[in-house]
């Protein structure tokens, strides 16, 4: 399921040959309202933005759901993910409608890796050893440790009302490993969070260094997609951009 935000009739004030459409792939244990903040930002520029509605049951349930967002685009249009969401583009982004990958504190699997297997690979982080499987093998974060590990720079209130709301992780999503890797062939950018405690910032610089993206560094926590909003908007403008 998607939900869109369009602004069709301001779409003319966009820069010439850069693509119109956007669309946003949230994470893990969120849902798809953690895109707004750039999402609102990116429609009163004229953006067509789409948020994707992950499952969040299995690897192919979420591309299946992105892969129904980008069937509905008109023309060239921005793939972005951010955590979770970046395994998600790298198997879903090879549509030939994505004329550009966007990775935000994202993982970026290569052929054959999963989420699980660049977990294990680390470096370890805050976040990471506190995500539990309950009895039916759904992963989620201790509640306790989610403010301070995830979402540190936003109101203590919000940071626990997200805490406290998880939606959780299969373990199915998290141990499938892809086999398609969209990043090979087309133009990569990725935003890097500089005081992220789930995806440790060593790690989201290896993956941007071995997909050759295009790279901006923002001090943020691993919800630098609200807090740093404006800056991540611009990202994906540039990569709205790219040829």
């Amino acid at each position: 399921m998607a939900g869109t935000l369009a602004a069709p009739a301001q779409s003319a004030g966009l820069p010439p040959g850069s693509a119109h459409n956007i669309v946003l792939v949230h994470g893990a244990f969120v849902d798809q309202t953690s895109w707004q903040p750039v999402a609102d930002i990116l429609t009163k520029k004229g953006y067509t933005v789409t948020l994707v509605e992950n499952p969040l049951t299995s690897l192919a349930a979420d591309v299946e759901a992105t892969r129904q967002a980008l069937a509905k685009q008109d023309g060239k249009t921005v793939l972005v993910g951010h955590s979770w969401g970046g395994v998600v583009i790298t198997e879903a982004g090879n549509d030939p409608k994505v004329s550009a990958l966007v990775y935000v504190s994202a993982f970026a699997p290569d052929r054959g890796e999963s989420l699980k297997s660049l977990a294990d690979a680390g470096p370890a982080t805050e976040g990471g050893k506190a995500i539990h499987p309950d009895a039916k093998g759904n992963l989620t974060i201790d509640p306790k440790v989610f403010p301070a590990a995830v979402a540190a720079d936003l109101p203590p209130k919000i940071a626990e009302s997200l805490a406290n709301s998880q939606l959780p992780l299969s373990y199915a999503a998290f141990a499938a490993p892809v086999d398609t890797v969209a990043w090979r062939d087309k133009p990569t950018f990725f935003v890097i969070s500089t005081k992220d405690k789930l995806l440790a910032p060593e790690a989201q610089k290896m993956f941007a260094a071995r997909m050759k993206a295009q790279t901006t560094e923002v001090a943020g926590s691993h919800a630098s997609l609200v807090v740093h909003a404006g800056e991540v908007a611009a990202v994906i403008e540039k990569a709205a951009l790219a040829k």
